[in-house]
C-alpha cells in the first residue's frame, strides 16, 4: 500500500466485496488510496475495475441487488454507514463517465445545475463558480463567448471536459474517472490528460482505464485487479518495470489481457 507522504489514505478499502445478487464481483480489496496522487486501475474487461470505482461514492446503490460487504472509509469516515448523506457523499467523490453525459441545456447551465441541486440560488455566485469550474476543467477560454449555446454543438473531447467541469463545480474531494478518454481521439486523450495532472495538485483522483500507456503518463500510483481481485498494487513506475507478481508481470508485458 503505497504511501509517499505521511499523510493517512483519503480513501481507505478494508477487505471489500462486493455481489450483485449472488454473484460475488470483488474478492477481498484492501488498499489505500492517497490525497493529491493519481491512481489508476487497470486490467482485462469484466475484472472488476469499475464496479470498484463505482463502491466508492456508493454509485452501485442505484443497481438492483447490489450488495457491499467491507469497509470503505473517506477521511475516517464508513461511507456505507446508513447514516451517512449519499447525495453528500457524491459531492465529495464525483464522478464522470465513459461517454461524456452532457444535458440538453446551455454551456453555462450543464455546469450550473449542479450548484443549483445543491440549492445555490444566488445568481452572481452561481455564475462566478461557473466559471472557475470551466477554468478548472481547461474549457473558459474555448466557451466563455458562446456559454448560451447548447452544451450538445460542443465535441466529444470538450463535451467531456464540460462534465468535468459539473463534477468540479460543488467542490469534491476526490474525483473518479471511469475511462474517461476511451471515446475520444488522440488530441482531446491528451488534453484530458494533461487536464488530470493540472487537477491532482489540489484533488485526489482514481481512474479506470483500459490503456496501460494512459495509465504509466497520468498516474503515480497502479492497481491491477484481474478475476475480481486486487493483484498488485503500488508505485505505477515500480508496477509496470518490476511487478511483484507473475500475474502483473504477464498482464503487462501483453501475455495476456
Amino acid at each position: 500500500m503505497p504511501n509517499p507522504s505521511t499523510e493517512p489514505p483519503k480513501i481507505e478499502v478494508k477487505d471489500l466485496e462486493f455481489f450483485y445478487d449472488a454473484q460475488r464481483v470483488l474478492h477481498g480489496v484492501s488498499m489505500g488510496i492517497f490525497p493529491r496522487r493519481v491512481t489508476a486501475l487497470i486490467g482485462p474487461s469484466g475484472c472488476g475495475k469499475s464496479t470498484f470505482l463505482r463502491t466508492l461514492n456508493r454509485m452501485n446503490d442505484t443497481v438492483p441487488g447490489a450488495r457491499p460487504v467491507g469497509s470503505v472509509r473517506l477521511d475516517g469516515v464508513e461511507i456505507y454507514d446508513p447514516a451517512v448523506d449519499v447525495v453528500e457523499l457524491r459531492r465529495r467523490v464525483g464522478m464522470v463517465f465513459q461517454r461524456p453525459q452532457v444535458f440538453p441545456k446551455s454551456i453555462f447551465e450543464n455546469v450550473a445545475y449542479a450548484l443549483r441541486v445543491g440549492g445555490l440560488r444566488d445568481r452572481a455566485e452561481v455564475a462566478r463558480r461557473v466559471e472557475e469550474a470551466l477554468r478548472r476543467a481547461a474549457l473558459w477560454d474555448e466557451v466563455k463567448d458562446r456559454l448560451d449555446v447548447s452544451a450538445t454543438a460542443l465535441s466529444g473531447g470538450q463535451q467531456q471536459r464540460l462534465c468535468i467541469a459539473r463534477a468540479l463545480a460543488v467542490d469534491p474531494d476526490v474525483l473518479l474517472l471511469d475511462e474517461p478518454a476511451s471515446a475520444l481521439d488522440p488530441i482531446a486523450t491528451a488534453k484530458i490528460e494533461e487536464l488530470i495532472g493540472d487537477l491532482r495538485e489540489t484533488l485526489t483522483i482514481v481512474i479506470v482505464t483500459h490503456s496501460m500507456q494512459q495509465a504509466a503518463r497520468v498516474s503515480q500510483t497502479t492497481a491491477f485487479f484481474y478475476m475480481g481481485s486486487l493483484v498488485e498494487v503500488g508505485e505505477t513506475t515500480a508496477l509496470f518495470t518490476r511487478p511483484r507478481e507473475k500475474q502483473t508481470e504477464d498482464y503487462v508485458t501483453g501475455r495476456f489481457g
